[in-house]
């Protein structure tokens, strides 16, 4: 469950809007009724610490149709709704922090120290001035008690003490690292103006260009051999894009298969639990390495063709509203990755990040899983931080793109299959089209 929901009776749903836009409300988030957009964006701007800017006069209309034009007004409207941030839980993951945890109203001080992003500098001064302090040693810090695992602590505000990292380089990785700096902030406790961060020459670990290397070699990055070229003048029919998007999928899946066997773990996890694990990721492995690795054919060829794709009014009509969120959240999450150009080492990581989820149903091995996730958290990071020195947002900006496409993938399951062909034609188009423009 994405988060702590009440869902609203059947008879009642279409009497419920969003306290927020006025979109139709799915539930009760985070304290108030409101629709899984506006609950979203709220997630993320909390989480990620954004602070907006209005050009106008801090009075925008909130509307279903208008409320990402502006979204400074669109947070400002959450928190003078009763959202409450304390609802989210600390490490960013789906699911409330706190069922008991209700609407709060807040004073127009404390909404202005928000909003213009005053209460986050006070609360990662709080963390560095206390850094020192016995609750945040080394030893309290390290145990499984105090900190949580990497693969689940995509918002924390606290920072990770070098000598905790160090614990855990060498538990799951073997070798110790040198101690390049004072802390190793966690995700979004960093910052590109941060004392703690000086930019710096260092090495990269030899593990982890070992390891890196390896997840290389177990990659087929060669173009896609599915067919997508059309020629001039034709009309492509709804059913001839499902097709081709069909054996697309085939292809991409069956290049997933082919990537688990060449794994550098792949000995040491049983079939059971990469058949488990494949059935659960399967999509989302797909939807990353199509924003990726594989972003120039299906951003280039496979949108040429679904523009000879013309929709009829009934299948305009009758799109989702699950399609509609699908599409604007692909729409962000290409920009993204087209604004990070990852590598494809970081690639790579990410892959092997996600794949690895201990959180999986059914599985037989689920601490070694998060064990083996640890070490490719670790190993990404340690690739960002040599790499992309003077970047240090970089890191956390590609973890928190793992959620979402594990969100999306998610939500893609419940748009009906006849409206594929429609969602991927507005995504590509609206992405190829921004792209000629920059």
């Amino acid at each position: 469950m994405e988060t702590w929901e009440v869902s609203v009776p059947d008879d009642r749903a279409e009497q419920r809007t969003c306290l927020i836009c006025g979109d139709r409300a799915t539930g009760l988030h985070y304290g108030i009724i409101s629709c899984e957009g506006c609950k979203g964006f709220f997630k993320r701007s909390i989480c990620n610490k954004r602070v907006y800017r209005c050009s106008r006069d801090k009075n925008c209309v909130m509307s279903r149709k208008q409320r990402n034009r502006c979204q400074y007004c669109r947070l400002l409207k959450c928190l003078q709704m009763g959202m409450n941030r304390k609802a989210i839980r600390e490490d960013g993951m789906p699911g409330g922090r706190n069922k008991s945890i209700g609407p709060v109203q807040i004073s127009e001080e404390e909404i202005e120290r928000i909003m213009s992003g005053q209460e986050f500098e006070e609360e990662a001064n709080h963390w560095s001035n206390h850094g020192d302090s016995d609750h945040s040693s080394p030893g309290n810090r390290a145990s499984e008690s105090n900190q949580p695992s990497p693969g689940s602590t995509l918002s924390s505000s606290r920072s990770v003490e070098l000598n905790g990292f160090m614990t855990f380089r060498e538990q799951y990785m073997g070798m110790s690292v040198p101690p390049h700096y004072q802390y190793i902030p966690h995700l979004f406790s960093y910052s590109g103006h941060s004392p703690l961060l000086p930019p710096q020459a260092r090495s990269l670990d030899p593990q982890s260009y070992s390891l890196i290397h390896q997840l290389m070699s177990a990659e087929d990055l060669e173009p896609l051999g599915t067919p997508m070229l059309i020629e001039d003048g034709y009309t492509v029919t709804q059913a001839e894009l499902f097709a081709l998007l069909c054996r697309l999928a085939d292809e991409l899946l069956f290049r997933q298969i082919a990537w688990i066997k060449k794994l550098p773990f792949f000995c040491e996890l049983s079939i059971k639990d990469y058949t488990c694990l494949l059935s659960s990721t399967w999509q989302e492995l797909i939807l990353l390495s199509s924003l990726t690795v594989y972003s120039k054919q299906i951003f280039g060829e496979l949108a040429d063709v679904t523009a000879k794709y013309s929709p009829s009014d009934e299948e305009l009509h009758r799109f989702s509203d699950e399609g509609m969120e699908v599409i604007e959240r692909l729409i962000y999450l290409y920009h993204k990755f087209h604004q990070l150009k990852v590598s494809n080492e970081e690639y790579a990581c990410m892959k092997a990040i996600n794949f690895l989820n201990q959180d999986i149903r059914g599985l037989t091995s689920a601490s070694q899983l998060e064990q083996l996730n640890k070490r490719y958290w670790y190993i990404c990071q340690d690739f960002t931080e040599y790499k992309y020195t003077h970047q240090p947002n970089r890191f956390p900006d590609l973890m928190m793109c793992l959620p979402e496409i594990r969100y999306i993938a998610g939500k893609m399951v419940n748009v009906p299959l006849e409206q594929l062909p429609l969602l991927f034609k507005v995504v590509l188009h609206s992405c190829k089209t921004s792209m000629v423009k920059e």
